[in-house]
């Protein structure tokens, strides 16, 4: 069936991102004609929707102990989309969703899984604002006007990696997922405009309505005022303080988690009440990867509108590691290569960078919850795929005593996993291998 470009490009999108909240009929039926149903259903209706798993990624679970002991166990909470992608004659790709245990109503914390929007979208506004010299490298201060707010004063110093930026802003994130930096940007978006936005580009489902600092419900709700300046302190642009004067509600109701909580030194025998929580479903932040990594395949009313410049800078610190960034911040030991690396390498500082394959990832690790959401490029194998996956590793129950199984439980399963799944796409026969080349190109640094 001939297609303008546009069109034709959206269909092949729409096919893999819609399948994830829809039935496997559905789903096939999608691929065979190009089409697929909006992402979440009109208005948001598909959050209820629950696809079966996927008899291949259950039978690849079921090939190691390690992986199978976690899958066949309800306390760990395990979701899972692995995206198979196939390539035309003209390098175009097809998404091919394969999901496990994949549940909207089942709540997990993202953590810093919410930088990815907050990041793409941070980008989006400047170039929005179209304010001559406001980009990315531009001195950005942050001020105060209300309760839990906290200020960067303008400063210009010698040393570049270290001026407050939204470009350096960014590298903390993606590096080391760094908190601070998320606050500024998400004080810098503000709330109601950051989630209205996300809403637009087919994520009505999302909240992201917290920062990563002790504040309440309504001082979160109240964001910064900002401003834009030269090294010589001239003031290129600023903005009031900005305020949502209507709080988003959980599109899954009252959430409780857990058994018991710590608050201070005290155990508080009820669940956690995470319902004001930030809220972002593993189909929501696997599409929003996907269309940062593949924009040219996103239909054009959920495409962000990034330049070419800005998406090779998101790519370059979404798979650099620390030391490989170049970013000065980050040259000691402590950011060893694996640090942000959860599937395939589990954070295991012994375990050494392989140049061929290349992760581009965002990780979330909190309240007991672990998650990683990648894509995959493997030159050696002429390979790619895309992986999510969260679990739950919090054996006593109880949120915020710091005792989690991270180490023991959570982060060699998901080392395991991308494993697995590597090894199984390394050796997947495909009509035609795909061309990597974009994503082993040198990208830009500032």
């Amino acid at each position: 069936m001939k297609m303008p470009r546009q069109s034709f490009l959206s269909c092949y999108y729409v096919t893999g991102v819609a399948a994830l909240l829809l039935t496997t009929a559905l789903a096939t039926l999608a691929a065979k004609n190009r089409w697929a149903p909006p992402l979440h259903g009109r208005g948001g209706r598909g959050i209820g929707v629950m696809p079966p798993d996927s008899p291949l990624l259950d039978s690849l679970l079921h090939t190691s102990p390690q992986l199978v002991r976690v899958a066949t166990d309800p306390q760990y909470e395990l979701q899972i989309i692995y995206t198979q992608i196939d390539r035309d004659a003209q390098n175009r790709p097809t998404f091919t969703p394969h999901t496990f245990h994949l549940n909207p109503q089942q709540y997990f914390n993202p953590a810093s899984l919410v930088k990815l929007p907050v990041v793409a979208l941070a980008l989006e506004k400047l170039n929005d604002l179209g304010i001559p010299g406001v980009n990315r490298r531009t001195i950005m201060a942050t001020g105060t006007a209300y309760r839990c707010q906290t200020p960067v004063p303008f400063a210009a110093p010698a040393d570049s990696d270290q001026t407050a930026t939204v470009g350096n802003y960014i590298k903390r994130m993606l590096l080391v997922s760094d908190n601070v930096a998320y606050n500024r940007l998400y004080e810098f978006l503000g709330q109601r405009p950051l989630n209205e936005r996300l809403a637009q580009l087919g994520h009505p489902n999302v909240r992201i309505t917290r920062r990563f600092a002790p504040c309440d419900t309504a001082a979160n709700r109240h964001t910064n005022p900002i401003s834009f300046h030269t090294p010589q302190s001239d003031t290129l642009y600023k903005e009031p303080a900005k305020f949502n004067p209507t709080p988003y509600a959980s599109p899954l109701g009252r959430v409780l988690k857990g058994r018991a909580y710590q608050a201070g030194r005290r155990i508080i025998p009820e669940p956690y009440d995470f319902t004001t929580a930030n809220h972002l479903p593993l189909p929501d932040v696997t599409a929003l990867l996907q269309s940062i990594l593949f924009p040219e395949f996103v239909p054009a009313i959920q495409r962000l509108r990034l330049t070419v410049s800005d998406y090779a800078f998101l790519r370059r610190y979404l798979h650099a590691t620390p030391h490989e960034s170049g970013f000065y911040p980050y040259a000691s030991a402590r950011f060893f290569d694996a640090y942000k690396k959860y599937l395939y390498y589990g954070r295991n500082p012994e375990i050494p960078h392989e140049s061929a394959l290349r992760v581009y990832n965002i990780v979330g690790m909190s309240h007991g919850y672990l998650a990683d959401v990648a894509y995959f490029a493997d030159s050696l194998h002429r390979s790619e795929f895309l992986l999510s996956a969260v679990l739950y590793v919090n054996q006593d129950g109880i949120i915020n005593d710091g005792a989690y199984e991270y180490d023991t439980i959570g982060l060699p399963f998901l080392a395991q996993l991308g494993r697995q799944i590597q090894q199984y796409e390394s050796q997947r026969p495909r009509r035609r291998h795909p061309n990597l080349t974009e994503f082993f190109i040198s990208e830009p640094t500032h």
